[in-house]
C-alpha cells in the first residue's frame, strides 16, 4: 500500500541513485569497521571482565547492523530489479517501487498473537515490516556506540603495545636467554594478557606506572648484566674492587665491636646482641671464588650480602656510640647547670651541693645508670629553679 503520491519515472531514478548511493557508502564503513583494530582484537581474545560486560550489548548492536544492511540490501535488490532498463513504468509498477524506496516492504519477523489478545476474525500473528529509511536511522543511531567502543579497545591496546615497544627491544639487544628475566617476562606477559582479553579495565595511569616499572626493572637488570659481563671480562679487577668492599666491612665490624666493648664497661644498659662478626665468613667465601662459569653471578650476590653486612655493622656503631655520646652530653648539661646555679648565688646551697654530687657519682660509675643520672640530673635542674624562685 503506498500513503503518499506514486512517484514518478525521474523521481523514482533519484531516489534509487541516492539509495544507492548511500548503500555504497555504508559498504565501505561497514568494510572498514569489519577491519578495526580493536574487533579484530576482542575476535582473536575472547573478552573478560569489564571488557566483556560491556561488549555484550555492543556485540548485539552489531550483529543487528549486519542485518539491517542485509536488509538495506535486499529491498535495493528488489528494487533495481523492478526497475529494470526500461524507459516507461506503468502506475502499478511505479506504485510498488514507490512503496518499496519509501515505505516498509521488508518482512522480518512473525510473532504469534496470544488467543487471548486475538478477536474473532483478526490475525493469528503479528507481523513486523522495514523499510530503507527506518532501517537506515537504526544503523545511524547505532554505529557510534559500537565505533566508540571499538575505539576505545584499540586505544588502551595500542597505549599498551607503545609503550612495551621500547622495552622489548632492549630485551633483545641484552640479549638474554628466556627465563632469565622472569620479573620482567612476567609482568609484560601480564600487562599483555590484560590489555588483550580486558582492555577496558586498564586506566591510562596504570598502563604509565606498570610500564614505568618495568623499564625501570629492566634499567637495574641491565646494569646487573652489564657488571657482570665487566667482571667476566676483568676478573683479578672484579675481585679486587670486592675485596676493598670486604675489607671496609672489617674495619666497620672492629669498629663495632670496640664501640660495644667500651658500652659494655661504661653503660649500664640491658643485654646486648652478641658483637657481630659477619665479614669473617664472607671473607673466606670471597677466597674461595674462581673464574667459572656463573662465578660473576656469585660476586654480585656476594657484593650485595657485604653490603647489607655493612650496613648493619654501621647501625651497631651508631648505636654504642650513641650511648656514649649520650653519657657525655649528661655531663655536659650537668656542668651547664652548675655554672647556672652560681651565677642565680645559689651554687653554695648544700641541698644543691648535695644534689649535684649525686648526679656527678652517677655519672662518674663504672658502668654509668643513665637512666638514673638522667633523673639525678633533672632533679638538680629542678632544684636551682626552686631554690632562686625562678623556673629553671
Amino acid at each position: 500500500m503506498v500513503t503518499g503520491p506514486i512517484l514518478t519515472l525521474a523521481e523514482i531514478d533519484i531516489e534509487l541513485s541516492y539509495r544507492t548511493d548511500e548503500f555504497t557508502r555504508i559498504t565501505a564503513t561497514l568494510l572498514e569497521l569489519d577491519k578495526h583494530r580493536g574487533l579484530t582484537l576482542i575476535r582473536r581474545f575472547p573478552p573478560t571482565g569489564l571488557t566483556e560486560q560491556r561488549w555484550a550489548p555492543v556485540r548485539e548492536a552489531l550483529d543487528l547492523m549486519w542485518q539491517d544492511y542485509g536488509r538495506m540490501r535486499v529491498i535495493l535488490e528488489s528494487a533495481r530489479e523492478m526497475r529494470g532498463t526500461r524507459s516507461r513504468l506503468d502506475e502499478n509498477v511505479r506504485a510498488e517501487l514507490t512503496r518499496t524506496l519509501r515505505g516498509r516492504p521488508h518482512e522480518i519477523s512473525r510473532t504469534p498473537i496470544p488467543m487471548a489478545q486475538r478477536s474473532l476474525t483478526g490475525p493469528s500473528e503479528s507481523v513486523l515490516f522495514v523499510g530503507l529509511a527506518d532501517t537506515l536511522d537504526r544503523m545511524r543511531h547505532t554505529f557510534p556506540r559500537i565505533a566508540e567502543f571499538l575505539d576505545a579497545v584499540d586505544m588502551v591496546n595500542t597505549r599498551v603495545m607503545s609503550g612495551l615497544a621500547p622495552i622489548q627491544d632492549r630485551l633483545d639487544r641484552v640479549g638474554v636467554a628466556p627465563g632469565e628475566l622472569p620479573v620482567i617476562e612476567s609482568g609484560i606477559a601480564d600487562l599483555l594478557r590484560r590489555s588483550a582479553t580486558d582492555p577496558l579495565a586498564l586506566t591510562a595511569d596504570e598502563i604509565t606506572a606498570r610500564v614505568g616499572a618495568l623499564d625501570a626493572e629492566l634499567r637495574r637488570e641491565s646494569a646487573r648484566l652489564s657488571e657482570r659481563a665487566a667482571m667476566v671480562a676483568n676478573w683479578p679487577a672484579a675481585v679486587a674492587t670486592t675485596r676493598a668492599q670486604w675489607e671496609a666491612l672489617r674495619d666497620m665490624d672492629a669498629r663495632a665491636a670496640r664501640a660495644r666493648a667500651e658500652v659494655v664497661a661504661r653503660i649500664r644498659t640491658g643485654a646486648l646482641p652478641p658483637a657481630s662478626d659477619s665479614s669473617a665468613p664472607l671473607g673466606a667465601e670471597l677466597e674461595t671464588l674462581a673464574p667459572r662459569s656463573g662465578a660473576a653471578a656469585d660476586l654480585l650476590a656476594l657484593r650485595a650480602r657485604i653490603a647489607e653486612a655493612a650496613v648493619r655493622a654501621a647501625a651497631d656503631v651508631e648505636l654504642y656510640q650513641g650511648l656514649l655520646d649520650r653519657r657525655e652530653e649528661l655531663r655536659g648539661r650537668l656542668v651547664a647547670y652548675r655554672a647556672k646555679a652560681t651565677r642565680l648565688g645559689v651554687g653554695e646551697d648544700g641541698d644543691l651541693l648535695d644534689a649535684y654530687a649525686n648526679a656527678e657519682r652517677l655519672l662518674s660509675q663504672r658502668p654509668c645508670d643513665l637512666a638514673a643520672a638522667t633523673r639525678a640530673i633533672a632533679d638538680y635542674q629542678q632544684s636551682i629553679g626552686e631554690k632562686s624562685g625562678r623556673k629553671s
